[in-house]
């Protein structure tokens, strides 16, 4: 994708390794530059060097481009959906639909039990969809007239742990405002999106591309993504993004208000917001009370502004109605957010090596990553709070890619299914004349050029990684910035313009928080033993073995401990003012600098941007291929009447569906709501089973009465629904019929893991933290009535 390399946070690495998306500085789709932990269900492909690599069509963030451009025959919309429609109930809840697309979906969502006008559901400028906004890797809502936003716990896990120290641990404690005033900055790159305006931009992009090659075609999508781009954010405040979906087929430009001032305001403690950690992410029946308060600021004028504390609170268009009507199995309810991405418009190819390499390879790895950094951070509680986001997030894609190896397992045969499917439409566009030979040999083509793509995936991985993040990172990224800054604007790579700037430094300040240079030495360490022993002899970068002092068939290397030493000991990057000035620097001031770190990056450079130019030309060749891929396909789902939905690409997506559990298998039967009495069983008093005391005080003296729900004589915590979700969704805020807001979605279930390749309706569910929980907590343990209040809620 021609995006940059280097990152300056560990997170930022693993997210790529991990196979998450990126954005044009090689960060993960946290516009904190990685200090919350993006969700992991997101199965985004991984950035290769600079490069597209492993993701073909990936989505565009942030004005990076994606140059999956194509000239088509565009007719995927409303006839293909119109068909489709007769049979979506068919399929339970699978979708996650555009706002565009909701007027078409109209007498489905009457019938699932919508009370409210459908046609407000693709009214950007109405509630509820003005309120619903992006954290850049969740979703979040205004929930009052005075900027307060609500999302997830692990959404403001990073502006939680940014601000905690041995001596004011906020993630153990919990934090809670009494004040604007005592009212925490979030990190430097904590961001709100308010989405405006979804224009479609297709024939701007896509014209003329006939015929370029390969690498002729990428730059040309990218140069002119970036001009709408500049044009698009041209009266300032906004944060403009082109989107391609259906593989190309469709291009987007979203405009967003981008609020730049964000504070944190409450977090429950771990101990709520996080029980049943690890063990019980992504297990039901679950009992995690998953929110988190922020506040949007802006400067007095009402403008977006860095943060001062002269700043007021934003004051939204509209805000969402907390329910106070009961929520009950079977009710209809609805998801708005941003999901990540979804892989089941995927060739066969793309699954088999998901299931056979990736996915293993990543399991192991992450297992050795934690390992390294729990025995590094032992006995430093300095050092384990600047890694418990990282870790969380691991923690999460490494439950997250087993899970997929498991429902893959469980399926009959997941391959063969996709197989099938792809046997099924060649068959079916055999019998479609010169068209349907045109389509084929497209399909051909991309499956050749994939298999080449996957032909270097360990060098791409490994090498990758090594330098992806950490104090490698840091280097990597201020040389490449200096090599970008002495560009025309126009010219440079998205990532390193000038609408970057802020993000890049923000990213430099808030690298301390992120960094402990043992730990950062040790996670070096391993990632540079992967490369020796898992990158094969041909695939060698002869410039790493160089600076390793290795040949390309030795697996091992001799004095690593010295070298990391040495490159550690001889850097100055760890100090935050040098970083910030070395944002100033041209490139012949770093080519020439002493610093041992900023000396591999400039010995690294050259491979870096020699891949990334082959990436990319790749990646162009695979954007004349894979729109018609999707063309056709789009096509057979129609001819079978089949839901015709983009994958999800981070942009704002409706679901909907209905409150019910499901059975995972024969005589096990998962009702769709826990209680308060379930967290009394299931405490233990041993992490991470651990209940406040004045939590199970209030339960013990019945408080909270009003917040009961009737048929289950107790309150409810989280509940499960069938609404079709993924990474990016965490935070979406779970509505009812009449579009008030009844839940937080914050997770799916075991079961549901392999539904971003595979959506089985029988067994994926999401599951979501009931708001009366969440109220009846604020009223009766963490007292924060003065939010209630100001949500207009009754409290005790």
């Amino acid at each position: 994708m021609g995006c940059a390399l280097a990152v300056v946070s560990d997170m930022d690495g693993l997210a790529k390794t991990a196979g998450f998306g990126t954005d044009c500085t090689g960060h993960a789709f946290s516009p904190d530059d990685g200090s919350r932990p993006t969700r992991p269900r997101s199965r985004l492909k991984g950035m290769t060097v600079g490069g597209c690599g492993r993701c073909v069509a990936l989505l565009i963030v942030e004005g990076c481009i994606s140059p999956t451009g194509a000239t088509v025959n565009f007719r995927i919309l409303s006839a293909a959906l119109t068909v489709a429609l007769a049979s979506t109930a068919a399929h339970a809840d699978e979708g996650m639909w555009q706002p565009s697309q909701m007027p078409e979906l109209a007498a489905q969502l009457k019938a699932r039990g919508l009370e409210m006008d459908p046609a407000a559901l693709s009214n950007l400028a109405g509630k509820p969809l003005d309120a619903v906004i992006s954290l850049g890797g969740c979703t979040a809502s205004f929930v009052s007239p005075t900027g307060l936003v609500v999302s997830n716990h692990h959404c403001v896990y990073g502006a939680v742990q940014y601000n905690s120290t041995p001596d004011r641990d906020l993630l153990s404690d919990g934090f809670v405002a009494k004040t604007l005033a005592e009212e925490l900055p979030a990190e430097p790159n904590a961001r709100i999106y308010v989405t405006q305006e979804i224009a479609d931009v297709t024939a701007r992009i896509t014209d003329g591309l006939d015929g370029l090659d390969g690498k002729t075609r990428y730059d040309t999508v990218e140069s002119r993504s970036k001009a709408l781009v500049a044009e698009c954010e041209q009266p300032g405040g906004l944060r403009c993004n082109v989107y391609n979906f259906h593989g190309g087929l469709q291009f987007s430009l979203i405009r967003q208000l981008e609020i730049r001032d964000v504070r944190l305001v409450y977090a429950p403690p771990d101990s709520i917001g996080k029980f049943g950690g690890d063990e019980d992410n992504f297990e039901w029946p679950r009992h995690t009370g998953d929110w988190g308060f922020l506040r949007a600021y802006v400067g007095k004028d009402g403008k977006p502004a860095a943060y001062s504390a002269d700043n007021v609170p934003y004051k939204p268009a509209s805000w969402l109605t907390v329910a106070q009507q009961p929520l009950e199995e079977g009710d209809y309810v609805m998801v708005t957010g941003y999901p990540g991405s979804t892989d089941r418009y995927r060739l066969p190819g793309e699954v088999k090596e998901a299931i056979e390499w990736r996915y293993p390879t990543m399991v192991g790895y992450f297992g050795d990553y934690l390992a390294t950094i729990d025995r590094t951070t032992a006995g430093d509680k300095a050092a384990a709070l600047k890694y418990a986001s990282t870790v969380a997030g691991i923690n999460n894609v490494l439950k997250l890619y087993q899970g997929n190896l498991d429902g893959f397992a469980q399926m009959d045969d997941p391959l063969g299914m996709k197989q099938a499917r792809e046997d099924a439409l060649e068959a079916w566009l055999g019998k479609r004349g010169s068209e349907g030979r045109a389509q084929l040999d497209a399909i051909r083509a991309l499956e050749k050029e994939l298999a080449e793509d996957r032909a270097t995936r360990e060098r791409d991985l490994w090498f990758n990684n090594t330098l992806g993040g950490g104090l490698p990172g840091v280097a990597v990224n201020l040389y490449r910035n200096a090599i970008e800054q002495a560009k025309p604007d126009a010219e440079r790579k998205p990532g390193y313009q000038d609408r970057d700037a802020p993000r890049i430094a923000g990213s430099m300040t808030a690298f301390d928080k992120r960094y402990d240079a043992k730990v950062d030495q040790a996670l070096m360490s391993l990632r540079l033993q992967r490369y020796a022993s898992q990158v094969p002899a041909a695939q060698r970068i002869a410039a790493l073995d160089r600076w390793l002092g290795i040949g390309a068939t030795d697996t091992t290397i001799p004095g690593l401990e010295t070298k990391l030493n040495a490159l550690y000991a001889g850097s100055k990057l760890g100090d935050a003012d040098t970083r910030l000035a070395l944002l100033k620097a041209d490139k012949a001031e770093i080519e020439t600098s002493n610093d041992t770190a900023l000396q591999l990056a400039v010995a690294m450079m050259p491979t870096v941007l020699q891949i990334e130019a082959d990436a990319e030309a790749r990646s162009g060749r695979i954007s004349a291929l894979r729109p018609q891929y999707m063309q056709a396909m789009i096509d057979f789902n129609q001819s079978q009447n089949k839901p015709v939905y983009p994958d999800a690409n981070s942009s704002l997506r409706i679901t909907f569906g209905t409150v019910r559990g499901y059975s995972p298998r024969d005589g096990v039967q998962m009702t769709p709501f826990t209680t308060l009495a379930g967290i009394v069983a299931k405490t233990t008093g041993k992490d991470p089973f651990i209940t406040p005391q004045s939590e199970l005080d209030a339960i013990a003296a019945g408080k909270g009465a009003q917040y009961r729900m009737d048929s289950l004589g107790d309150v409810p915590v989280n509940f499960l629904s069938d609404v079709d979700t993924t990474g990016g969704n965490s935070g979406s805020p779970t509505l009812n019929a009449k579009g008030e807001l009844v839940g937080l979605l914050f997770d799916g279930n075991y079961e549901s893991l392999s539904a971003g390749w595979i959506f089985n309706p029988e067994l994926t569910r999401s599951i979501h933290v009931d708001t009366r929980y969440m109220r009846w907590v604020m009223d009766e343990v963490d007292h924060a009535e003065h939010l209630l209040e100001e949500m207009g809620l009754p409290h005790d």
